[in-house]
């Protein structure tokens, strides 16, 4: 693949006092605009590599580069290209929505003009404008992560990182991320996404890699996938691969 804006070789994670290692030797490209779906079960290794990726975690040996740029000593860089949303919400429960969405935005260095308007604008999108002066310790479970992804998004990132962001949501908030995530995915985003939920991922993402004791068990567009497992849907072929 040329020029991937993720180039990961053989890169390998133990946290202290573990007996085996969270990423093990991990190789993995993404490509510009791919929608890019790490999957794999509990303790897979999944939130260690977005972790490492966002630089919020160190790692042993090996590369991970985004952008040209080297994770370990070049993060200044690629934090203003990256969006980050976490698999807990990261939000303060005492300050609305409104000012959770200006605070953050402002710690981007985006002008109040610009910033209005794209809160407007992700608020619109989102159908939460009429909940953007509640305290956001008051909102729904999936109005929080909805929240939580606008946050990542003010700033117009080139690259999104989601870990689990549907987890735990009712319908219409999961329907609503879901689609507003298809849209950004059609419009050039790359996004880099983290499930259990075999069914969305079939739905959302382009390309898959599954991974299994921090490792990659197989990687490739979901449908080639399943046609050379001879299955008939991404749940089955994650059983057959994470229990090998």
């Amino acid at each position: 693949m040329e020029n991937p804006v993720i180039n990961i070789q053989n890169l390998s994670k133990t946290y202290r006092q573990a007996s085996h290692p969270s990423v093990d030797g991990l190789t993995l490209q993404v490509g510009q605009g791919m929608f890019f779906g790490l999957l794999g079960p509990n303790g897979a290794g999944k939130t260690t590599i977005i972790s490492i990726l966002c630089g919020l975690r160190s790692y042993d040996s090996g590369q991970a580069i985004i952008h040209g740029f080297e994770a370990r000593h070049k993060m200044q860089y690629i934090k203003p290209l990256i969006g980050v949303v976490p698999q807990d919400i990261a939000l303060y429960p005492e300050l609305t929505v409104d000012e959770n969405l200006h605070f953050f935005g402002g710690m981007y260095g985006l002008r109040k003009d610009e910033l209005n308007e794209r809160i407007q604008l992700y608020l619109n999108d989102f159908g939460l404008t009429s909940h953007r002066r509640k305290k956001s310790g008051r909102l729904s479970g999936g109005m929080k992560r909805q929240v939580n992804l606008i946050a990542a998004l003010l700033h117009k990132p080139a690259l999104l990182f989601l870990d689990e962001p549907t987890v735990g949501v009712d319908v219409h908030s999961r329907q609503a991320i879901v689609e507003n995530l298809q849209y950004l995915h059609r419009n050039g985003m790359t996004i880099v996404y983290t499930s259990h939920d075999m069914k969305e991922a079939e739905q959302l993402c382009s390309h898959v890699a599954l991974i299994n004791r921090g490792r990659v068990v197989c990687e490739g567009i979901p449908n080639e996938l399943m046609g050379e497992a001879s299955v008939s849907f991404l749940e089955e072929l994650f059983i057959k691969k994470t229990l090998q």
